[in-house]
């Protein structure tokens, strides 16, 4: 645990020093759901349709950008490999990345959930605690995902391209825009493999009929896990 924690704190103090980084795990999510709020502005009951679920599905794609750009990062300079060397279990390297990145996406779920719920009036009809929750729950997820994938990456664009790759899609068969059940049969089926639709139907649940779909959120806990044990096998420890 001691082990762990150091790696942590080295995470954070080095994610202090870049304001841009905060900037975008802060900031911009926020700013999304309020741009998002005057878009649907001439759409009377659209952004309250659409924003509950954003607020768990931003903090998603930006905790998925940032986390794979920054494992790629301590790969390429050298940084994972010398920790590497050290008596320190792969899941214990991890899991200091996760719990550093989780605290940014506990912060960025709950900043976003307050600009949404206490200053753009978004309305739920069950908790928003639970919302947010789920939210946090969300980041983790997108969070886990990038620490898998930064290892197929060699630059940070290659980090980048796996946006429109491997996130986009997601984004768009969850059901946001149409109806699973009413999309083409393949598409229902690639849409039920993958995790960021579960994670929709858990804040849909919340959102709209108040019910906390245990199922769904039992998917996204166990894909979150899934992916942070694939990416310790990504993990290859060297010799000093």
């Amino acid at each position: 645990m001691t082990a762990t924690l150091a790696v942590t704190a080295r995470l954070l103090a080095q994610l202090r020093r870049d304001p841009r980084t905060l900037a975008l795990l802060l900031a911009v999510p926020p700013l999304l759901v309020t741009l998002l709020r005057y878009v649907l502005d001439g759409q009377p009951g659209a952004f309250d349709r659409v924003a509950a679920p954003m607020v768990g599905i931003f903090p998603f794609t930006t905790m998925f950008l940032v986390t794979s750009i920054t494992m790629l990062r301590e790969r390429t300079a050298g940084t994972l490999e010398r920790l590497m060397t050290m008596p320190l279990a792969k899941l214990s390297l991890l899991a200091g990345y996760a719990i550093a990145f989780g605290l940014l996406a506990a912060a960025q779920a709950t900043l976003t959930s307050v600009v949404a719920f206490a200053l753009l009036d978004v309305e739920v009809a069950g908790s928003a605690a639970v919302l947010v929750a789920i939210a946090v729950a969300n980041a983790l997820l997108g969070m886990s995902l990038g620490l898998f994938v930064s290892a197929f990456a060699s630059t940070e664009f290659q980090a980048v391209q796996f946006m429109p790759a491997f996130v986009f899609p997601q984004f768009l068969l969850c059901g946001l825009f149409v109806a699973r059940e009413q999309m083409a049969p393949a598409l229902e089926a690639v849409s039920n493999a993958l995790p960021l639709t579960y994670a929709f139907d858990a804040l849909q649940g919340v959102a709209r009929e108040d019910v906390v779909r245990a199922g769904d959120i039992a998917v996204v806990v166990g894909a979150t896990l899934a992916a942070v044990a694939l990416a310790a096998l990504t993990l290859r420890r060297r010799t000093p």
